[in-house]
């Protein structure tokens, strides 16, 4: 990956924005997707039980910061 806003983290970007945490495991960052992917899906899954309901806004919040993530990053390695 070039940078932020090159083609890469684009692609990343739009990637997460299908499934948390899938633009993260683009860009070779596992951890970082395995974590979004956890508490995003987590807490969607949580929401749909209806004892839990108040548990959407998290992984909104979860999903939109793994967006911004995957289009925000930049590589520290030359």
């Amino acid at each position: 990956m070039s940078g932020q806003g090159s083609g890469g983290n684009v692609i990343a970007a739009i990637c997460s924005f299908f499934i948390p945490g899938l633009g993260q495991l683009v860009q070779g960052r596992i951890l970082a997707a395995l974590a979004f992917f956890v508490v995003a899906a987590g807490c969607y899954a949580l929401s749909a039980t209806v004892i839990l309901i108040f548990m959407w806004p998290v992984g909104a919040i979860a999903h939109l910061w793994s967006i911004i993530s995957a289009a925000r990053f930049r590589s520290y390695y030359p």
